[in-house]
């Protein structure tokens, strides 16, 4: 240590490293781990000592999912609330969707309207994908060249409408383009007929909404991406995974070598159609929560391999949009600042370590969108950290949450795992839920 112009150390009896949990010392110095060393490593004279005790320091969290909304409907969410959300949350990187804002990110001019009101918003490092829309194929490589970490495409409504979905024939012609230049597709897979085709019954019953939303849409729009992508030799990337059903179509897929990823949320891991109340639309987001049943498959899938990551989705809105009416009420989940104690207290109950939890929530989604050096507490990586106390418990209370509008799904539940403090490239950026001034950069795919 005394060889490098370390300028701080945190300790703790729980580091999570690659290797896997032990007593170490992190040694930084630029915003660089520059070494992970024994627990009683001399700490070199000028360097700071932070000393955790038992609390876990872990690397920080990577959030993929993460709808900003910001410029455009930033009465729903912006970048200072969403970010300092996530670092309250042991989330150092976020990718921003590029959707529900205005304009959505679907050209290199609107990337940098996106980029300029975030550069000065972020409390944690912030990055771009870029949109998939019928009539954008012509923007998707200078998107690619500007640094976005992909393109997002909807197989159904979006929800919006600057943000249309793509049929099978143009969902070839955009993935042809994006795999020509070696770029990554992220997919909403329901399929609209489906969609169409299933019984919609307005109203306050979530059981009606969940019937409108079958797995068959999940199913096989999942089929058919997978039939592309064994095509074309194409990346990509199913977004929010929640039906079980298409678990053995992946599974298949990654067998034969087909370039397949997968995600799933906290919402669909921790919350059961059995629980949710008729008329209590902060649960509605599409696809659907699904029954216990379903769930416990995820969780087997999680474990396997099949589905690599976990990340949010969130995706707030207002409070009046979110009516008693499951047909109409806007549909998503705001969980940004709640994913890991929400995965960490389901994870424990299954048998789950905390070493599972970082792959899953870290390590896998910075490897998803080639974030070298996010995603582990080792020698070259940014020093990105969060402190937790994995066996205390707090109860979600809305109003200390920091994200713009404080509807959630998880209101009153009693969760394992407090965030004690959140860094970012060696600063601290939260303190105990208070996030500190905005430090976060705006990130650019480098390969």
């Amino acid at each position: 240590m005394a060889d490098v112009a370390v300028e701080l150390v945190l300790r703790s009896t729980r580091v999570i490293t690659p290797e896997g949990t032990r007593a170490a010392s992190v040694a930084v110095a630029g915003g660089k781990i520059t070494a992970v060393l024994a627990y009683e490593a001399e700490v070199p004279a000028g360097a700071r000592l932070e000393d955790f005790g038992d609390d876990v320091l872990l690397p920080g969290l990577v959030d993929t999912h993460v709808h900003v909304n910001d410029p455009g409907r930033t009465e729903w969410e912006g970048f200072w609330t969403a970010t300092r959300a996530a670092a309250a949350g042991g989330i150092t990187t976020i990718l921003d969707m590029p959707l529900n804002s205005l304009p959505p990110t679907t050209t290199v001019d609107n990337l940098r309207v996106k980029q300029e009101v975030a550069r000065t918003k972020a409390h944690v490092d912030v990055g771009f994908w870029g949109g998939a829309l019928p009539d954008n194929v012509k923007d998707l490589r200078p998107l690619h060249d500007a640094g976005v970490y992909g393109f997002k495409c909807f197989l159904s409504p979006s929800g919006v409408d600057e943000f249309p979905e793509l049929d099978q024939e143009r969902l070839a012609t955009s993935l042809a383009e994006i795999t020509g230049f070696g770029g990554l597709m992220i997919v909403h897979a329901e399929d609209p007929h489906h969609l169409d085709s299933a019984p919609q019954t307005p109203g306050p019953k979530y059981a009606d909404f969940l019937a409108s939303r079958p797995r068959d849409a999940e199913n096989t729009a999942i089929g058919n991406l997978i039939a592309q992508a064994k095509r074309l030799n194409a990346r990509v990337h199913v977004l929010h995974l929640s039906s079980s059903d298409a678990l053995p179509l992946i599974a298949a897929a990654k067998a034969e070598g087909v370039r397949i990823t997968v995600e799933s949320c906290p919402h669909y891991l921790t919350l059961t159609a059995e629980e949710v109340p008729d008329g209590a639309s902060e649960f509605k987001c599409c696809p659907p929560i699904r029954e216990s049943a379903n769930q416990d498959l995820l969780w087997d899938a999680l474990a396997d391999g099949t589905i690599d990551c976990i990340v949010s989705d969130h995706s707030p809105s207002t409070a009046d949009l979110k009516t008693d009416d499951f047909a109409t009420a806007w549909g998503g989940i705001s969980s940004l600042q709640l994913g890991l104690p929400a995965i960490w207290t389901e994870a424990q109950k299954r048998g789950r370590s905390l070493e599972d939890v970082v792959r899953w929530m870290s390590t896998a989604p910075a490897a998803l969108a080639g974030l070298a050096a996010k995603g582990a507490i080792e020698a070259g990586r940014d020093a990105d950290f969060a402190v937790l106390a994995p066996e205390e418990t707090f109860t979600v209370d809305p109003a200390h949450l920091h994200h713009r509008n404080q509807v959630t799904a998880y209101a009153g539940k009693t969760l394992h795992g407090v965030v004690k403090s959140t860094w970012l490239r060696g600063t601290q950026i939260a303190d105990h839920g208070t996030p500190t001034e905005p430090t976060g950069l705006l990130l650019e795919r480098q390969n």
